[in-house]
């Protein structure tokens, strides 16, 4: 079996940041707006009425500080409560791809790769801003990258998902070097009005360079020595926008378009999921969990991240043992998990280990055990 590497990884970092403080200011105006507005209905008990939000429910709840973002015009208008995006020419460069591509070009001069050594181009997200053509063949031409490219969704595990199937293409011999990009252009498909969800995601775009052994320049490569990925259906974490909404056009806007989720109910399922994939993963390679240097971990919510790592390490564990990113990036779906490992891995030395794992919606877990050339 051929060995394969991840050698280079990359990040891209929006030029707006929101902050909590800005996000419950505007919510506020836009609630007592709409208890203003239905005061009658509400007093009749037809209308139910919206709490407020505050910086220190947000930072319990989840950890997150801020968050960046593609475009700030419009989240912060209590009567627009969305990002102001204009629609671009067919000819125009995505802002997906225009993302993607600001990572991709990081991973490659980390990996010491040119963009056509790559023979596949992956593009793995929560949502894809069409159906096609596929970003990934956009990213392809502008990069000039070499053989095919694809995209692929699922949700917060598609960057694990899609290093997966880098690494099996490597080893099945339909590719030598693969770029997986991440663009998380989260931000759209946030429901501001909503004040269970409207702090949780931001946007960001990152990429990894995976490729053969033999190939690669090892300064930052990362031998793979395990992966699994798994999934079981659940409507508890959802999103229903898409192309068929049209033909309800009294549904088409309706808030099940965008992010919803039943908190409770995936914190209570997820979880046991999360620990019970792990410890197999561990069991069958017959490695300790205390045998990690780190853990690079979807970056969701700080509860559940904690949860995990005591599952696997128990209470006394420190901060640079599972970095957290979310309080200034918040929940970037797939990115999250990669986020940490750019940012913490130079520390390495030859054969320490580390853990990447994502898991949400679907559900989905995705894990890869990693080592130190």
């Amino acid at each position: 079996m051929k060995k394969v590497v991840i050698s280079g990884s990359g990040l891209f970092v929006p030029p707006n940041t929101v902050t909590n403080e800005e996000l419950v200011a505007s919510y506020n105006q836009y609630v007592d707006q709409f208890n203003q507005h239905n005061e009658q209905q509400i007093k009749a008990g037809t209308v139910v009425e919206l709490p407020y939000s505050s910086s220190e429910f947000i930072e319990k709840a989840s950890g997150i500080k801020q968050r960046y973002v593609m475009v700030k015009e419009g989240i912060l208008d209590p009567n627009v409560m969305m990002p102001l995006i204009a629609d671009q020419p067919s000819e125009a460069l995505s802002m997906q791809a225009e993302m993607g591509i600001e990572a991709a070009k990081q991973a490659l001069t980390r990996a010491n790769c040119k963009a056509e050594d790559i023979d596949l181009v992956i593009v793995a997200c929560a949502y894809t801003q069409r159906a096609y053509p596929a970003i990934a063949i956009e990213i392809q031409r502008e990069l000039g990258t070499k053989g095919m490219a694809y995209d692929m969704l699922v949700a917060c595990s598609s960057a694990t998902f899609a290093i997966t199937n880098a690494i099996n293409a490597i080893r099945g011999g339909t590719a030598n070097r693969v770029l997986v990009i991440n663009p998380e252009l989260t931000s759209p498909q946030s429901n501001f009005k909503d004040r269970d969800s409207h702090f949780i995601f931001g946007d960001v775009a990152t990429a990894v360079v995976v490729e053969r052994q033999d190939l690669a320049h090892v300064e930052h490569a990362f031998n793979v020595l395990s992966t699994s990925c798994m999934t079981d259906y659940s409507n508890n974490i959802r999103s229903n926008f898409g192309f068929v909404n049209r033909c309800d056009p009294e549904c088409v806007a309706t808030p099940d378009k965008l992010f919803h989720q039943q908190g409770r109910k995936v914190f209570k399922e997820l979880l046991p999921m999360i620990y019970q994939h792990l410890e197999q993963q561990l069991s069958n390679e017959q490695i300790k969990a205390e045998e990690f240097k780190r853990l690079w971990l979807h970056q969701a919510n700080i509860n559940m991240n904690m949860f995990v790592v005591k599952k696997l390490l128990g209470d006394n564990v420190g901060s640079q043992t599972a970095p957290i990113v979310l309080d200034e990036f918040a929940n970037t779906a797939s990115a999250g998990s990669i986020i940490a490992f750019h940012r913490h891995q130079d520390d390495f030395k030859t054969g320490e280990l580390g853990l990447l794992c994502s898991f949400g919606a679907g559900y989905s877990i995705g894990s890869i055990v990693l080592e130190k050339c």
